[in-house]
């Protein structure tokens, strides 16, 4: 997951503990060796057909089938075609802003709307390629603590990268304690959450980002335009029953630009905004 994975499991039985940690690492390394775009994988082999039609299992579906709804919710603004801007977009800290000439040579691959899709077949366009980037993390999440529920009845906290959900609360009844990291000071807490139930994910700037004559280039891009949405949070986390869910009002708010806190009242979710 390309990011610190833990797994917390709240008994006395070190046994359970260490079978459970093995369960959840099995899962999250299947997800990720099946998912990757950066070694042989079906998101790697589905792109090397592009211009042909693919039929792909029953699990890909559903993600692909997850993704046209978040296309279609986000009118356009959630696209697993996205992930080819970075041939233009490096977001290394460093000062490099692509010209409009790039931007736009790479924009020419990306649209859900160009993909045929009729489950369980799947056809690019040339020159296109998903990535399940946007998503994956926090699917790897949602399964890997179902199955840790389904092996013990434990308190259980599964936390990929900052994304995480928990079982409930622990032992004792207590609520798990969560920091929100400091946007501009790594390793550092901004606050910190109480959580009994559900997930959190967090979507914003601080490792990924341009900077340019003291403009901030932010990782989240507009599909339509394959630019970094202006005026948007520098982060948003985000509080769901799952963390699919979780995941995806995060990035949503991100892509609403100044319209971000607005977007999460609307939505009536508890959630936490830094600028």
């Amino acid at each position: 997951m390309a990011s610190p994975c833990v797994v917390l499991v709240d008994t006395p039985d070190e046994a359970l503990g260490n079978e459970i940690g093995a369960i959840v690492r099995a899962e999250t390394h299947r997800i990720e060796a099946k998912f990757s775009r950066y070694r042989p994988s079906v998101i790697t082999d589905i792109n090397a057909h592009a211009g042909e039609a693919v039929e792909v299992d029953a699990e890909t579906a559903d993600l692909l089938d997850y993704a046209s709804l978040c296309h279609r919710l986000s009118e356009g603004r959630f696209d697993i075609t996205s992930g080819v801007l970075r041939r233009a977009w490096r977001f290394d800290r460093s000062d490099a802003v692509p010209t409009e000439m790039q931007v736009g040579a790479a924009l020419r691959y990306v649209g859900w709307h160009r993909v045929l899709w009729d489950r369980p077949h799947l056809k690019l366009a040339a020159g296109m390629e998903i990535d399940l980037g946007g998503i994956g993390k926090e699917y790897a999440v949602d399964r890997t603590i179902g199955l840790a529920i389904a092996r013990a009845p434990c308190a259980v906290m599964v936390n990929l990268g900052g994304d995480l959900r928990v079982s409930g609360t622990k032992q004792d009844g207590s609520a798990w304690r969560v920091a929100i990291e400091d946007v501009d000071r790594a390793g550092s807490a901004a606050g910190m959450i109480d959580l009994a139930s559900g997930a959190l994910a967090t979507s914003g700037d601080a490792h990924r980002h341009v900077l340019r004559d003291g403009t901030r280039y932010g990782h989240i891009l507009d599909p339509r335009n394959g630019w970094p949405v202006t005026d948007a949070p520098r982060a948003v986390t985000v509080h769901a029953p799952t963390c699919t869910e979780a995941g995806l009002l995060a990035k949503l708010a991100l892509l609403s630009g100044s319209g971000a806190e607005a977007f999460l009242r609307a939505e009536q979710v508890r959630a936490w905004c830094v600028r």
